[in-house]
């Protein structure tokens, strides 16, 4: 029953593992297709979500089997329980990529976009998420610290880039203007992308320490 059990947990991992390189393939690309202009890509991103969706509905059918079939201790409970609420970031994760296309695609155009800060923010929060998964998958403690602190900096970078754009906005008003506006939402995106990365993270911690957010679960 237990190498049954075991084989699940492993399954688990797997998809797990899975959802996350889809997030970060989402990420990646929508910002490849911001700096392209590339439409295509980002109708691409957006049906990625779809297979994130997908992913989580998967994922949640196992994890509710485990917990109703398999009776697990209690830490099997704690890393069930910290899957359950990892894919709800994921899912979201997945969203923010979609509306980060969804921009692309509304102003209908194919522009290429000098976007070197948005770009470290990208290239951060995707490390974010995959490191966050490997950490659970790997039970790695200060891997997921790591995460949690590299928040900060991502956090930094949309402050400088939002400050940046405002002033920008304050000099160039029409098309330019709404432009920026667009470059700030996408920066806001991303941000939060990170955010759900921590909670991620977080939740990688509780499933190895029993403790989240310094409170005893």
């Amino acid at each position: 029953m237990r190498n049954k059990f075991d084989m699940q947990l492993d399954l688990l991992n797997e998809q797990l593992t899975h959802m996350g390189e889809l997030c970060e393939v989402a990420i990646n690309r929508g910002t490849e297709a911001l700096k392209k202009g590339d439409l295509k890509q980002a109708a691409e991103v957006i049906r990625a979500d779809e297979e994130i969706d997908q992913m989580e509905k998967d994922v949640e059918r196992l994890c509710l089997k485990l917990l109703l079939q398999q009776q697990p201790v209690a830490r099997d409970l704690r890393q069930i329980s910290a899957a359950l609420k990892m894919i709800t970031d994921m899912e979201r994760i997945g969203d923010q990529a979609s509306d980060i296309a969804e921009i692309i695609i509304s102003e209908n155009k194919s522009e290429a976009t000098d976007i070197q800060t948005i770009g470290q923010m990208s290239e951060s929060v995707a490390k974010m998420v995959r490191d966050s998964v490997n950490a659970y998958v790997e039970k790695d403690l200060e891997l997921s610290r790591q995460v949690m602190e590299a928040d900060d900096a991502v956090d930094r970078l949309f402050e400088e880039n939002k400050q940046e754009l405002i002033n920008f906005i304050s000099d160039n008003k029409g098309v330019q203007g709404k432009r920026a506006i667009d470059l700030i939402m996408v920066a806001k995106y991303l941000e939060r992308i990170g955010d759900h990365a921590t909670n991620i993270a977080e939740w990688v911690e509780f499933s190895i320490t029993g403790i989240h957010k310094d409170s005893q679960v």
